[in-house]
């Protein structure tokens, strides 16, 4: 077995259980190349069919693109799919910087949809590379009734066992893509023939190797115009991922903020 078959074969395993062991569960769907991976997984795992809802939290910002990729999608593979509009910025935590207070948005759209469908199990696509908060995460991560996250107390995960009993009110998050990296989501992007919004592909010189919010997510410098470019990049390249983050350049509590209070 491949690395990439190897790395298939546990999130299957993980999406596997989490269907087989929380009720309502359902999947979020950011529409850019981590979830539209794991959307790909789940179809594999469950042969062919999500058999669960995929939720859309919309701040209504994004590109025109990934609401094309969207609507394309949702309908081709035949998805249960949700969209929860996210409230106004004035609704969100002022004391954030102006960047992080946008994303913020998020958090509430989410805590809507989980109000409003009573939502146990929510899967979501993070990496542990991606992000050093990310990193302190687990496969099967508890969170509390307002969807806040002590990332200081986590369950341990020994043998590919994942505790699922938590107490009223709370929610787990499920991550089958922690244990993959950037350069394994595209190498399986590749192989497997996965569609792509093409903002990740470079047009005079510059692409976005993280899609987001249009407003606060900008290109970086790059001439990987084919996966197969992206992917000899990726390999050479010191550039972080989310550079193009307007978020990620703001204080550096504000992204651990975000997600101890319920960010995805």
């Amino acid at each position: 077995m491949d690395r990439l078959d190897a790395l298939e074969a546990q999130s299957v395993y993980i999406l596997r259980e989490a269907y087989n062991r929380i009720e309502p569960l359902a999947m979020l769907w950011s529409l850019g190349k981590d979830s539209n991976v794991m959307l790909w997984l789940a179809r594999k795992a469950f042969l062919g069919h999500v058999p669960f809802p995929v939720v859309h939290v919309d701040t209504g910002k994004k590109f025109k693109e990934m609401y094309e990729f969207r609507d394309r999608y949702a309908k081709e593979w035949g998805l249960d799919f949700v969209r929860e509009e996210c409230p106004p910025i004035d609704a969100v935590d002022q004391s954030l910087p102006p960047a992080a207070r946008s994303a913020a948005r998020k958090t509430e759209g989410l805590r809507r949809a989980i109000d409003r469908y009573g939502f146990k199990g929510l899967i979501a696509g993070i990496r542990r590379d991606e992000q050093a908060t990310r990193a302190k995460e687990r496969v099967f991560s508890p969170r509390g009734e307002s969807g806040e996250w002590d990332f200081r107390d986590q369950p341990p995960e020994f043998w590919d066992q994942y505790k699922t009993d938590f107490p009223p009110g709370a929610h787990l998050r499920i991550h089958p893509l922690l244990h993959w990296t950037e350069l394994d989501i595209w190498l399986y992007t590749q192989r497997e023939g996965i569609p792509i919004i093409p903002l990740y592909l470079s047009k005079n010189g510059k692409r976005y190797r993280s899609l987001g919010d249009q407003d606060i997510t900008h290109p970086v410098e790059s001439d990987a115009a084919t996966i197969e470019e992206i992917i000899a990049e990726l390999q050479t390249t010191r550039t972080a991922e989310r550079a193009g983050r307007a978020m990620d350049h703001e204080r550096e509590d504000a992204f651990e903020r975000l997600r101890a209070s319920g960010y995805m």
